[in-house]
């Protein structure tokens, strides 16, 4: 026991004087003098309120890739760097960003129902109602038409299948509802498609984000019946989280 404490009090003391000389990894003590100083300098010049104003100031309208928003609030940041004594400048590049041109998601029956495919505007948001909003839609999803039966396979893991199968429920040539959570979004539209699915819908369920979580939207930070997420279904891995 009296190896272990000693032990203990040579790193604790070893630490202190670390911090009393104010040494940094990787440096010479001048240069980490004049390191930790224009780190002091940087720290003294951040204000919240300001931060706060600027990302107000920059999300202010809609601005995804490729949109006129997006240069105006590039154009604003040049600004900035400038006026901060950076050497910046704009550099463009071209990249794949696909947009879709009809979204048409419908329910021919029983009944009749055509999904309205976009988010309401609310009075307590006063950005909701804005133009050029990015469009509901997960990117890179596939192009197509396609009619089928409909078959609710739980979050759309590999083991939700397992389970179909076991009750005698085929996908093969359905189109699958899958709830968000518990993958990586991108897992779901594939592992439907190698169970043989012609179309995947993907929602957020009130009880993983929504009412049942906490205060919805504009309220709280949970999604309302009407709020939807957007992002990409590229296959980019295969790995699985766990709230």
């Amino acid at each position: 026991m009296k190896k272990i404490v000693t032990l203990g009090l040579l790193t604790l003391t070893a630490a202190y004087s670390q911090a009393q000389q104010k040494t940094l990894m990787g440096f010479s003590s001048p240069a980490a003098e004049k390191q930790l100083q224009t780190e002091k300098q940087f720290d003294q010049s951040l204000s919240a309120k300001h931060i706060g104003e600027t990302l107000k100031e920059l999300s202010a309208y809609p601005h995804n890739l490729g949109s006129p928003g997006s240069k105006a609030v590039a154009e604003k940041i040049l600004q900035k760097f400038k006026a901060y004594g950076f050497d910046a400048h704009m550099q463009t590049y071209k990249v794949l960003f696909p947009s879709p041109k009809t979204r048409v998601l419908e329910m021919t029956g029983p009944t009749k129902y055509t999904a309205l495919l976009k988010e309401p505007a609310l009075k307590e948001d006063a950005t909701s109602g804005q133009q050029n909003q990015l469009p509901t839609y997960n990117a890179w999803s596939a192009d197509g038409d396609v009619t089928g039966k409909l078959v609710f396979v739980n979050y759309g893991l590999p083991e939700d299948y397992e389970t179909l199968a076991s009750m005698g429920i085929d996908v093969k040539g359905k189109i699958v509802i899958a709830k968000y959570g518990k993958s990586w979004r991108g897992i779901k539209p594939k592992v439907a498609y190698e169970h043989g699915a012609i179309g995947c819908i993907i929602y957020s369920d009130p009880k993983d984000d929504g009412y049942f979580a906490g205060d919805v939207y504009p309220k709280g930070a949970y999604k309302n019946e009407t709020g939807v997420q957007r992002g990409s279904v590229m296959d980019m891995v295969n790995l699985y989280w766990l709230p």
